[in-house]
């Protein structure tokens, strides 16, 4: 069996009542970057923060009476958990929900709070999935896989509905990719309904399994590593989905942890949306003009999902002003007077920077006697308004240094 439109509208008329219709926002800055008329799918204002309760609920409102009684289980990245366990509560039925033991704790909370009841086990997504059929065995739950099942990619396909339905003269699609689910299901809808649409699928770097596997021509087990994308670190996508790929994708493009952490940003800066990693990386590969475009291109590109963890959203968006020049960091060594430091902090109010945080350094630096070293956080406007600062600063009579943005081994 594989997934056609027909099982696609079906998923529709089952979810009508169930989920939010997202909104298809024209970017205009983001048009402007790629020359051509850009659109975000937001599925991160999803209920349960993503795309994955098209899929869950689905699949979970098609099962029998006798499978309902028997529990449902499932195994997640995060984003996938909160969909079953949301599924599982609207049809009144237990579940069971295995996640990696280093899994955001927002995603961990939230699953628990849909009833769900949350086992911890594992490194990786695929070892939670190992603990989950084992579990199943011993239990006799009911499966619910993240993407590898056809009635979870044909939820997933709606979304495909909605894009043709919402973009005018669409040309282009741009999907993230994990197992696979959501892009084999948007590209079954959209390439059913217009063959001339190009697909395009995104993976983390860090975690890209799917070029090798359809080199491989088969399914092969790829290592991954670290990534702020941990919705889409997955070692290998489904047997269901990677022939779907292959038939429907026109090109799967890698995209690098700074690449996606921009794509974050740019999204909470432009268009006042929260996304997680996964949910950016189609956005990432657009950003870094890694999608090639016409002028009359239209583009959607599909913001997945928006459970990140609030710490981690703060490390990116900090990180990604150093890196786009917002922030930088100075460091004078001044005399160790009454007034020095007053002193310097107006002559920082007179360039126009902020000041974030100030320290002062006196044994760690080992300054000489009579001296301190003093470190400046400073918000500017850009990389131009940071080097007037600086050199407003050598002007009045200090030796600044700004120190770099660091060289930290992978």
């Amino acid at each position: 069996m594989t997934v056609t439109l027909s099982d696609i509208q079906a998923a529709r008329k089952v979810l009508e009542h169930i989920i939010i219709p997202t909104p298809i926002i024209s970017d205009a800055k983001l048009s402007r970057e790629l020359g051509a008329k850009a659109y975000l799918k937001a599925e991160s204002l999803q209920k349960s923060g993503s795309f994955k309760i098209r899929g869950a609920y689905n699949k979970i409102s098609r099962l029998t009476d006798e499978e309902k009684s028997r529990g449902v289980i499932a195994a997640s990245a995060g984003n996938h958990a909160q969909g079953v366990a949301l599924a599982a509560q609207l049809n009144n039925i237990k579940a069971v929900i295995v996640l990696p033991e280093y899994a955001p704790l927002t995603k961990i909370t939230a699953t628990k709070s849909y009833g769900a009841e949350v086992v911890l086990h594992g490194e990786s997504f695929d070892e939670a999935v190992a603990y989950s059929r084992k579990l199943q065995e011993e239990h006799g739950y009911t499966y619910v896989h993240p993407f590898d099942d056809e009635e979870v990619i044909a939820g997933q396909g709606t979304i495909g509905l909605e894009i043709v339905e919402g973009v005018p003269d669409l040309s282009v699609v741009v999907v993230p990719i994990g197992g696979g689910g959501i892009i084999s299901g948007i590209a079954t809808a959209v390439k059913t309904l217009m063959p001339d649409v190009r697909i395009i699928g995104v993976q983390a770097e860090n975690a890209a399994p799917v070029k090798k596997c359809l080199a491989a021509g088969k399914i092969i087990d790829v290592p991954i590593g670290q990534t702020i994308a941990d919705g889409i670190a997955v070692k290998r996508p489904g047997g269901l989905t990677l022939p779907i790929i292959e038939k429907y994708v026109d090109d799967v493009i890698e995209v690098s942890e700074e690449e996606i952490a921009r794509a974050i940003y740019f999204c909470v800066q432009n268009n006042r949306l929260v996304v997680e990693g996964a949910g950016a990386a189609g956005l990432a590969a657009l950003l870094a003009k890694k999608v090639s475009l016409k002028e009359t291109d239209s583009i959607c590109t599909v913001l997945c999902g928006g459970n990140i963890d609030a710490n981690l959203l703060a490390r990116i968006l900090e990180q990604v002003m150093v890196r786009m020049g917002r922030y930088i960091f100075l460091k004078l060594l001044v005399p160790d007077r009454p007034g020095i430091l007053a002193k310097l902090l107006i002559n920082v109010a007179e360039s126009g920077a902020n000041v974030v945080e100030v320290f002062h350094k006196r044994a760690m630096w080992l300054a000489p006697l009579g001296k301190v070293g003093i470190e400046m956080l400073l918000e500017v406007r850009d990389e131009a308004h940071g080097r007037d600062v600086h050199r407003h600063l050598e002007e009045m009579g200090y030796h600044v240094e700004r120190e770099g943005q660091g060289d930290w081994e992978e």
